[in-house]
């Protein structure tokens, strides 16, 4: 069973990924940002588990199904796995802003699927990776540490400084591995 210091739960569009205004529509359209898969395989192979949080109100918009989603979303298994890591769970959810879920970030349902799926007793302590306030927002209602990268929304989020008290910033997600696993060599967690 993992542990929740050694969890790290991403956003996916402007994270992992090129994120659109017109939304990630197909397979086609996705498109991992530079030295993303390289940083989730990683962690991984440094004993973190990863997991990914993210809304996809596409979906609920109908500008794809959930089968596109699932063929978008073995895609980026398949690019991590060949880079000698893996994603524990991906947690996502379909809805619209105007749908009243629980699980539609900054709500913290999709953290609370990753935790039951990972048979966590908590998160406190995991970190929260994301490009906006409603990521961060979403991880702190749990007890994540909050990480804000540079990537998609990320300059604009910065630029607002609002609700970034405790967030570290990095460039990009390679940037925050780097540090992660270097931070794991200084100080091992229990």
């Amino acid at each position: 069973m993992p542990s929740a210091h050694q969890l790290v739960i991403l956003d996916r569009d402007g994270v992992i990924n090129h994120d659109s205004d017109a939304y990630i529509k197909s397979l086609s359209e996705w498109v991992p940002l530079p030295g993303a898969i390289e940083a989730i395989a990683k962690l991984s192979r440094a004993g973190f588990t990863v997991a990914i949080a993210t809304n996809q109100s596409g979906i609920a918009r109908g500008f794809y199904d959930e089968s596109t989603l699932q063929a978008m979303h073995d895609h980026l298994q398949s690019r991590v796995n060949a880079k000698g890591g893996q994603i524990a769970h991906i947690a996502y959810c379909p809805h619209g802003p105007d749908d009243h879920c629980d699980c539609r970030k900054p709500l913290p349902g999709l953290l609370a699927e990753i935790q039951e799926k990972l048979e966590l007793e908590s998160l406190e302590g995991s970190w929260m990776v994301g490009d906006s306030l409603r990521d961060l927002q979403a991880g702190e209602a749990v007890g994540c540490r909050p990480v804000l990268v540079k990537t998609g929304k990320g300059e604009k989020t910065l630029s607002r400084n609002i609700g970034l008290e405790k967030a570290l910033v990095y460039r990009d997600l390679a940037e925050f591995a780097d540090w992660l696993c270097d931070q794991q060599q200084i100080i091992p967690q229990p």
